[in-house]
């Protein structure tokens, strides 16, 4: 029966209800004060019916101890370990005189930090040492203790060292010291280091590079998040590891930079580090549609928001984001620059309207030279059995993401070169090379391989550096 039942008697039936309560509070008050314990509710305690506020359930306002769990800077280094790790890099300090280390010996520093040798230049900048030419024991580890106290794992200490603690992402600039300092320091590269004049094309497609895979968000900055889940960190260590430069495919393979500038210098007729939709247009031998290539000069891959200074031009290093997509459009990211393109209404979904609209151009230069063509609807078909949207009649980025045919899917309507070459062999087949440790290789990877080869035979055997240093001059 409910306490605040109404009705006649009830009264009596609650009283009769409390009253054991009130004997027990009394029995627990009187037992208390007999063994000197205060009351914990004498003072503030409000009796309800006769029985004090403490006997009944109340709410918990003392603090809770919880185990935190998140921590986006990593987590806290044991201090023992700090200690460690800061007697190590105060032994190397030793070996120096007066205890200073210009720059060219810091990687002897950064490796007693248990950093990868090539984060030594940004890190000779961060604590300092560029402005008296030396880095100090104390100063050092000063910025390496407050370093440490912040940033607990090596993605966060890697965006804290090349920001110098000024901003919380990564923006081109950024890399520019440490990628000036492969050039100039790794063995590999060592034919590349007299020949000044093409450190910052090197720079600049190493670092257009690392934004294309890491910067998945297309903001031109790379946070925290898309450092740690990117392998560039990972990258950086093998660069100390390895001295053969083009055995890293990814990002610092100098052959890799020497096929992409070749590529832009023969579409470069003015040689202003700027192409146009007409030179663009000469790529491949005219394979592309003009259709798309309007796309891509309309702003739709442009990263980070800003406005170019003039839209009817393309830079140095919007080509590179502009050939690795071509030429491997199953990559994240290329994904993403031709599905901006063909997305005319920036909807988020390719209509058959647009890609009727794509492909009404393929037709046309394919009946220009006399090739046997497809109807749209037949292709459209073909598509849609290939692709398998989730949302009929029209095709999403993750449908494109989620098939692993997206080569023959862009080339069938934009590239009437790549086209003709699927129409020509088994879609399905095997098109995967492997490396000499049995690794495979991307379409990229592959195709670099393949016009490096090329590129060097036409020179005849000559050094492709020196080649790229006497096409400088004239």
């Amino acid at each position: 029966m409910r306490l605040e039942e109404a009705g006649p008697g009830a009264g009596a039936r609650r009283a009769r209800l409390m009253s054991p309560l009130r004997s027990i509070a009394r029995s627990l008050r009187d037992v208390l004060h007999l063994r000197g314990v205060r009351d914990p509710g004498q003072d503030v305690d409000v009796e309800h019916d006769g029985v004090p506020a403490h006997f009944l359930l109340q709410p918990q306002h003392e603090e809770i101890g919880y185990t935190r769990f998140y921590f986006p800077q990593g987590k806290p280094i044991l201090a023992q370990h700090l200690d460690l790790v800061l007697k190590k890099v105060a032994a190397a300090f030793d070996n120096f005189p007066n205890q200073q280390v210009p720059r060219h010996q810091f990687g002897v520093i950064t490796k007693a930090c248990d950093c990868p040798l090539y984060w030594k230049a940004p890190l000779f900048i961060a604590c300092g040492g560029d402005k008296a030419g030396y880095v100090d024991v104390n100063s050092f580890l000063d910025y390496w203790r407050n370093l440490c106290s912040s940033c607990h794992n090596p993605a966060s200490r890697f965006l804290s060292v090349l920001t110098r603690g000024q901003r919380d992402y990564l923006l081109p600039e950024d890399f520019i010291p440490l990628v000036q300092d492969v050039v100039e320091t790794h063995p590999g590269l060592t034919f590349l280091k007299e020949a000044t004049e093409f450190h910052s094309r090197y720079v600049h497609t190493v670092i257009a590079r690392i934004y294309y895979c890491v910067n998945r968000s297309w903001s031109g900055r790379i946070s925290l998040a898309e450092l740690r889940r990117s392998n560039l960190l990972t990258v950086l260590k093998l660069l100390e590891d390895e001295d053969d430069i083009n055995a890293i495919t990814q990002y610092f393979s100098y052959e890799h930079f020497y096929v992409i500038y070749c590529k832009f210098w023969e579409l470069d007729r003015d040689h202003d580090l700027f192409i146009d939709r007409h030179d663009l247009a000469r790529h491949s031998d005219h394979a592309l549609s003009s259709r798309l290539i309007d796309r891509i000069f309309s702003g739709a891959v442009t990263r980070g928001g800003r406005h170019k200074l003039r839209e009817d031009r393309m830079s140095y290093t919007e080509f590179v984001w502009f050939l690795l997509s071509e030429e491997d459009k199953t990559h994240p990211t290329a994904v993403e620059y031709w599905f901006r393109c063909m997305d005319l209404d920036g909807d988020g979904f390719l209509s058959m309207y647009e890609l009727e609209y794509f492909y009404e151009e393929q037709l046309q230069r394919m009946d220009a030279i006399g090739i046997e063509t497809l109807p749209f609807e037949d292709c459209l078909c073909q598509m849609l059995d290939m692709i398998r949207p989730e949302v009929q009649g029209k095709i999403s980025l993750s449908d494109l993401k989620r098939c692993k045919m997206t080569s023959i899917f862009f080339d069938t309507f934009f590239n009437l070169e790549k086209y003709l070459d699927h129409e020509q062999r088994d879609p399905f087949a095997s098109q995967r090379d492997h490396d000499n440790e049995g690794r495979e290789l991307s379409d990229w990877d592959r195709y670099a391989a393949e016009e490096y080869e090329l590129l060097v035979a036409e020179e005849g055997g000559q050094d492709p550096q020196e080649d790229l240093r006497l096409e400088d001059e004239m």
